[in-house]
């Protein structure tokens, strides 16, 4: 009888097993099966890791910001010598195949990246003379201890999006990783460690309700970050912001890709399949809604699109031609499966139907097909909701006006993206478009690292992106000094407001 493996949190620089007697099952989704187990922390077990995180960030706070910077230096060569080993990790418990796991945690190292250029980043102002003999300068300081609480279908960029530019403020973090896919978090808590960060500023717990909450709520957690559904990012920042935190929720998505008449066919496409079913449509910035302006051209799209729907070779990450995985769970597959029967009831045209796939040698495996509807109508619930896995809704729209004023009325607005020749065309879309992350011929626009991150409406809660300056300003907090030393001469007493007339 094979044994299930056992897994830990990583706390104060070492693994602790949890005492909590709770525990969740970690699935391959490729074969059904469960490969490991993971402890799910309780409130007084998260407490335990505030602690920790909280004893060690005076220190850190104090540590000069290039001595930070040249461990995540260090932490970056790590991330290059073990990339391979991590993305296994990636692809063993949420399912991606290797190349899109590979992919996932070149964009987290990205964020390592712009995070060592701390000593530049964390720079302030300063302004000489600003009254006589009086000068002015800020500075940026780091908040205490922060957490973030991060989905299952990057468990390797979503949490580098947080952790890096935390720490390299100056902050102490805990990370509440998915428990779903727990074991490339704490892989890289360890490689941290081993690059010489000290004990108690990086952190992970797994857990559910009870960890999330404790973290909310707990007085000495500073700041929180979020990536996940809407109504959780809508219980993060309420949740938070009662007691006192600085809070970043980012939340679900609905991105509409828009077709115009002029495009280059062949090219959207292209498009079309890697963003809507690339990573079994499993990502925030999946395209599912392709709204294509004139049934002429949407005929068009579809008689080039079907096949290659139909023909998506899925199968696990260890096939090396697979171009999707499974889903996360047996429950999520239901789910989306159940998505795709409300289509067809409410009316829209199954072009392709993925329901009933099954990969030979998988059977027990979570896998999908993929699907495509056509004549889908805003009043659709496969239109409004977030389905999150692979299945794209082709909607036909008269004019450009119409096709913008679809994408500006949906409650998400995350990402979208304009397929044209027109250059004014996508300038006025660009310009006019309600949405945060807007693509030009691209169709996933996911912003590089130097860049922030971050969707309008109900798609974020809070004001700040992640990474990037908006991730610099979100982990630390401005203060200005304004100083005069004695020069021998008195002004005498100033009872009105201070001006430089």
């Amino acid at each position: 009888m094979r044994m299930t493996k056992v897994l830990y949190h990583y706390i104060n620089g070492q693994r602790v097993e949890g005492n909590s007697r709770r525990y969740g099952d970690v699935f391959n989704p490729a074969n059904g099966e469960i490969s490991a187990r993971v402890p799910l922390a309780s409130a007084d077990e998260t407490a335990n890791a505030v602690e920790a995180a909280a004893a060690a960030f005076p220190a850190w706070r104090d540590t000069p910001a290039l001595r930070r910077s040249r461990i995540l230096f260090r932490f970056k060569e790590l991330l290059d010598q073990h990339l391979d080993e991590l993305a296994e990790l990636v692809s063993a418990e949420h399912g991606k195949v290797l190349s899109d796991a590979r992919g996932s945690v070149i964009r987290g190292l990205e964020v390592v990246e712009f995070a060592c250029g701390a000593p530049h980043l964390l720079k302030g102002e300063f302004s000489e003379n600003v009254g006589r003999d009086v000068d002015s300068h800020s500075v940026r300081q780091a908040l205490g201890v922060c957490a973030g609480i991060t989905p299952f279908n990057f468990p390797a960029m979503v949490p580098m999006w947080m952790f890096p530019l935390a720490i390299v403020c100056g902050n102490t973090f805990i990370l509440k990783v998915s428990e779903k896919v727990p074991s490339t978090s704490l892989r890289l808590a360890e490689l941290l460690t081993e690059a010489g960060l000290p004990d108690g500023v990086m952190n992970v717990v797994n857990g559910g309700k009870h960890a999330v909450d404790a973290l909310l709520t707990h007085p000495n957690v500073a700041a929180v970050s979020f990536v996940g559904s809407t109504p959780v990012a809508q219980y993060i920042h309420r949740t938070a912001s009662e007691h006192g935190k600085r809070v970043q929720a980012l939340g679900g998505a609905k991105n509409h890709m828009v077709v115009m008449p002029d495009a280059d066919l062949e090219q959207a496409v292209d498009a079309l399949m890697g963003a809507a079913y690339g990573s079994a449509g499993e990502r925030c910035m999946a395209i599912s809604v392709a709204v294509v302006v004139g049934d002429e051209v949407a005929d068009a799209l579809i008689a080039r699109l079907a096949p290659r729907v139909a023909s998506l070779k899925v199968g696990p990450a260890s096939q090396p031609d697979a171009e999707m995985g499974p889903l996360i769970t047996d429950a999520h597959r239901q789910k989306v499966k159940a998505y795709v029967d409300q289509g067809v009831q409410e009316g829209a045209d199954l072009v392709v139907d993925g329901r009933d796939l099954k990969v030979g040698g998988h059977e027990q495996g979570f896998f999908l097909g993929g699907c495509l509807f056509d004549q889908v109508t805003t009043e659709m619930r496969i239109y409004q909701e977030e389905i999150f896995g692979p299945v794209l809704c082709v909607l036909r729209a008269a004019d450009f006006e119409t096709a913008l004023e679809m994408v500006n009325t949906h409650e998400y607005g995350n990402g979208t993206a304009i397929f044209t020749r027109d250059g004014d065309t996508a300038r006025s879309f660009a310009s006019r478009v309600q949405v945060g992350m807007v693509g030009i011929n691209i169709p996933i626009p996911v912003p590089m690292a130097f860049h922030s991150f971050g969707g309008w409406k109900h798609s974020l809660f809070g004001d700040m992106h992640v990474h990037g300056m908006e991730g610099i300003r979100f982990y630390s907090k401005l203060k200005t000094i304004t100083s005069r030393w004695p020069t021998g001469i008195r002004a005498g007493a100033d009872f009105h407001m201070p001006t430089m007339k």
